[in-house]
């Protein structure tokens, strides 16, 4: 196989890899490591306090979302023209791509949220002929950019290895919920739903400011620290520790969500996801094989009492099978080898 030199582009706000929070910049990270070890070149555009394996790394000027800071950061996404890599990959802000769109680089915009179809359709009449190409972390996604350009899905993933496989289970372990903690979330369903079933919930999660409120009225009131726990944001060795010692992992989300990660890790742990039917979580859960799907509380409540029915062995296959690292490495190198054939096709 080729060895290709591949440029990364993430936001300016978050690491690579993240922290905490980050979802987009650890799938990148996952990305940087499988790339490196298949032997590409890898340059990647981040935030100053990014520790990456990548060979060449740009640290972004300006943090911020003025247009001051977007025109300052895409100014140096610009340089590329001057030495162009085979491929450029971005998981950023569309505009970044702005300089790149005339020329026939091979250019991919990943989107990870909902696309705005009028920039998108803005950038594909800009391109150059056969050199841009949108991708979406979930069918749900690709579906809404379908129609009017090229795209297909690459569904996220995770570390097969820093997920460990946990067979069994206590009798009382807990249900959890992680993830931020906001009304489109649904913490406070989970809430409900324990207390519903009897069980334990353990909350993790951080809390944005905008949703202070939210947390003192509606989830701080039922934080026992008995049956009802808040332990806050938690690294990735916590996360491990936690889905793995956990019954299920509670997706009470009340928005479409685009693919939902902490699913993934839930899995890739052996523990099944129990998930209002939203957006993605209808393909990342298999009804009855890796967790159960719902429409209501009183469904998550019987979700909870039919537990027993899933096999953690299953919740790992499929997590090795769909969502490993190794998945998303090879999906994306395909594409950018078909990308760079139809650019020299389109030449003869």
């Amino acid at each position: 196989m080729a060895k290709l030199r591949i440029t990364l582009i993430a936001d300016p706000e978050i690491p690579v890899p993240p922290t905490h929070y980050g979802g987009i910049e650890r799938i990148i990270d996952l990305l940087i490591k499988g790339l490196k070890k298949n032997g590409h070149e890898i340059t990647l555009f981040a935030h100053r306090d990014s520790i990456t394996s990548a060979d060449h790394f740009y640290a972004y000027p300006a943090m911020g979302q003025t247009k001051y800071d977007l025109i300052r950061n895409t100014l140096l996404i610009s340089r590329l023209l001057i030495n162009p890599p085979d491929v450029v990959h971005s998981f950023g802000r569309l505009a970044y791509l702005s300089a790149l769109l005339p020329f026939r680089i091979p250019k991919i915009m990943s989107y990870q949220r909902e696309p705005t179809i009028a920039q998108v359709k803005k950038a594909i009449k800009s391109a150059a002929k056969n050199s841009m190409h949108f991708t979406g972390c979930s069918d749900y996604i690709t579906n809404q950019i379908k129609p009017f350009v090229p795209a297909n899905t690459v569904y996220n993933a995770v570390s097969m290895a820093a997920y460990q496989f946990n067979e069994s289970i206590t009798d009382d372990a807990p249900l959890v919920f992680l993830g931020r903690i906001e009304p489109i979330k649904g913490t406070h369903t989970a809430i409900k739903v324990a207390q519903q079933v009897g069980r334990k919930l353990i909350v993790a999660g951080n809390v944005p400011k905008y949703a202070q409120g939210y947390f003192d009225l509606e989830i701080a009131p039922f934080i026992d620290q008995k049956q009802i726990s808040y332990i806050g944001e938690v690294n990735d060795l916590q996360k491990n520790e936690l889905l793995g010692t956990a019954s299920a992992l509670l997706m009470p989300i009340e928005w479409n969500e685009p693919f939902g990660i902490v699913m993934a890790e839930a899995l890739a742990c052996g523990t099944p996801v129990i998930a209002f039917e939203r957006g993605a979580t209808k393909e990342v859960v298999l009804n009855g094989t890796n967790g159960w799907l719902c429409r209501t509380n009183q469904d998550m409540v019987n979700a909870v009492a039919r537990l027993n029915h899933i096999s953690r062995h299953d919740c790992r296959h499929d997590a090795e099978k769909r969502f490993s690292q190794q998945v998303l490495v090879g999906s994306f190198e395909k594409l950018y080898f078909k990308l760079i054939n139809t650019r020299l096709n389109s030449k003869t």
